[in-house]
């Protein structure tokens, strides 16, 4: 049991900490509510009324997405081989040149169908 006390008091502390936050907002915050504190805030726009499905969004915003995923697992895989770098040699280095050369055609593909463009 005693290489859990740790982790039990840390526990115990981070529930502390969240009953104690919560209490003074109560106690401390204002009770007044009205209608607008409940309106969705869109940065000073009126809100606009949705379908119920929630709409179309165009395939632009998804392919722009993807690309940010490709772009971040990209970096995901820059992380480890740079802390690393010295004890992986020669090897190392050119599977990551091969790797970062194939993510840059793919880059320059997408810049040149206009992908990066957002209109």
């Amino acid at each position: 049991m005693n290489p859990y006390v740790p982790i039990i008091v840390l526990f115990a502390i981070a529930a502390g900490f969240v009953a104690l936050t919560i209490i003074t907002s109560l106690l401390v915050g204002p009770g007044r509510y009205n209608r607008a504190k409940y309106d969705s805030y869109e940065c000073g726009i009126e809100p606009t009324p949705q379908p119920v499905g929630g709409g179309r969004f165009p395939v632009k915003y998804y392919i722009t997405a993807m690309l940010f995923i490709v772009f971040d697992i990209e970096i995901v895989f820059l992380y480890p081989w740079a802390v690393a770098f010295d004890s992986m040699g020669v090897f190392a280095l050119v599977e990551m040149v091969l790797f970062i050369a194939t993510v840059f055609v793919a880059y320059f593909y997408v810049m040149r169908r206009g992908g990066l463009e957002w209109d």
